[in-house]
């Protein structure tokens, strides 16, 4: 199991999850379709290059569920019970067609549970960056996480 239980954790372990991704116009089309998203920006080529990016932009949604799902293995997988929430998410920079995503994270919080004795919480910040380095993606995460069985 790649995921680590709650009790494992402390404030400021840090990693760089080694899994990069590189986003194709496939991604972003499927993404907005099965949302039903029909923003001309991430749909309509010409739409995107009237604008002021000049080209198509990447679904915002998508590019926040890469961030969450680059982090998942050397974070919660196996250990989460449930995602409490999402905070504070910001999105400074564009990401296009093409672009190379990596993410990495930092422990900011733990907190026992009060409803679970068996479990806590660990929030985690995620960064996402292109491959220019500039994060073009940031939250908080609330994960429920299992303690490690006695």
């Amino acid at each position: 199991m790649a995921g680590r239980y709650y009790d494992e954790w402390r404030i400021g372990d840090r990693m760089t999850h080694d899994i990069r991704r590189t986003v194709t116009e496939t991604d972003n089309l499927l993404f907005s379709t099965m949302t039903h998203n029909p923003q001309p920006l991430h749909l309509d080529a010409e739409a995107a290059k009237a604008s002021e990016f000049g080209q198509i932009l990447v679904n915002g949604t998508f590019t926040f569920a890469l961030m969450v799902g680059l982090s998942v293995g050397d974070t919660t997988l196996g250990t989460l019970v449930a995602n409490l929430g999402y905070d504070k998410l910001v999105m400074p920079k564009p990401v296009f067609i093409g672009d190379t995503m990596r993410a990495d994270s930092e422990v900011t919080d733990l907190k026992e549970s009060r409803s679970r004795p068996e479990a806590g919480i660990v929030t985690f910040t995620h960064r996402l960056y292109n491959q220019r380095d500039e994060i073009v993606c940031q939250c908080l995460r609330m994960a429920l996480l299992k303690k490690r069985p006695a």
